[in-house]
């Protein structure tokens, strides 16, 4: 089945505080998770969390390597948001699913049907091929 995404899903994410894990953030600013993680964070104003795979800081935000590496104090975690390649998201997912999130969101250009489909079973909201500030900045978060 092929995953649509609800826009009251996502206005719901988008307004209501909480903490976001940002899976692919990195200290590289030429990425978009670089600047749109600084649109969730100081726009949108939600905690931001980075995941990435040297477990760097990012934003002066304390980062993790794995969303299982995140504190139990910094649980839960809201939203993971998916800045990976379409191929190493399915792993992501299940990832967010074991810490016990609450909502997936894959970035555009990020689809995998099945790891959205596995999210929804298991309770998570979906969001898919989407991005938070561009959705902000047409809807005026």
């Amino acid at each position: 089945m092929t995953h649509v995404n609800d826009p009251a899903v996502i206005d719901r994410l988008m307004r209501t505080k909480g903490r976001w894990a940002i899976v692919g953030l990195s200290t590289n600013e030429w990425r978009s998770a670089f600047e749109v993680a600084l649109y969730v964070r100081d726009t949108m104003g939600m905690e931001i969390i980075p995941i990435n795979q040297k477990g760097e800081d990012v934003h002066g935000e304390t980062g993790y390597k794995f969303l299982a590496d995140v504190p139990f104090e910094k649980r839960p975690i809201d939203v993971v948001d998916c800045f990976v390649n379409s191929s190493r998201v399915g792993a992501v997912v299940d990832e967010a699913i074991a810490v016990g999130a609450k909502a997936v969101w894959l970035q555009l250009g990020v689809i995998d049907e099945d790891a959205a489909e596995r999210a929804k079973a298991a309770g998570l909201d979906v969001v898919m091929n989407a991005c938070p500030a561009q959705m902000g900045w047409r809807s005026g978060i």
